[in-house]
């Protein structure tokens, strides 16, 4: 298994590291902000210190198909969000995060793809890391494109919303090659 709780990965101005169940009143608080909701519909509303402690403990029993992260800052060591990759039988991996409503803005989602990205890559020895934004997330869109990763193109009915019906999603990739 791959998980390891004294698993680190550094990056520039963010650390990440493997979830601890102290850190439920972070995700809690941080899950209140209605544009993680907004892009994220398997992000429960209302959003709960249960629905928090459920996802971390999730995290912890992840398998060797999945590597969740907390964001932490690297000067303070406070969780400022969540990045996660699943890995395929194609050794393709998938990344989704947010970060703290507060803290958007100055490139720390950025630092943590880029950080996830790089040891997915170099350490797991995968052969492309992958992810899917809303059309109308821009803000995802700059980070993922200001990590190195291409815009391939869209992805019919990818997405499901809250109701159930479905929405397209654009795909950006990173290779090996693309590290910068």
């Amino acid at each position: 298994m791959v998980q390891n709780v004294r698993m680190e990965v550094r990056g520039e101005r963010v650390v990440l590291r493997a979830w601890r169940l102290e850190d439920v009143p972070a995700v809690t608080a941080a899950c209140q902000d209605a544009e993680i909701a907004r892009w994220l519909a398997f992000v429960p509303q209302p959003y709960t210190e249960e629905d928090a402690r459920f996802y971390i403990q999730g995290c912890l029993e992840a398998g060797d198909d999945r590597t969740p992260f907390a964001i932490t800052d690297a000067e303070t060591g406070e969780v400022i969000g969540s990045i996660d990759m699943s890995i395929n039988r194609l050794q393709t991996g998938h990344i989704g995060y947010w970060l703290a409503a507060e803290l958007r803005g100055r490139g720390l989602t950025t630092a943590a793809l880029r950080a996830l990205s790089r040891w997915a890559i170099e350490e797991r020895g995968l052969g492309r890391v992958e992810l899917v934004t809303d059309p109308d997330n821009i803000a995802s869109q700059r980070v993922a494109e200001k990590a190195g990763f291409q815009r391939e193109g869209i992805l019919r009915s990818i997405l499901v919303n809250r109701d159930g019906s479905r929405r397209d999603g654009v795909m950006f990739s990173l290779l090996p090659e693309e590290l910068d």
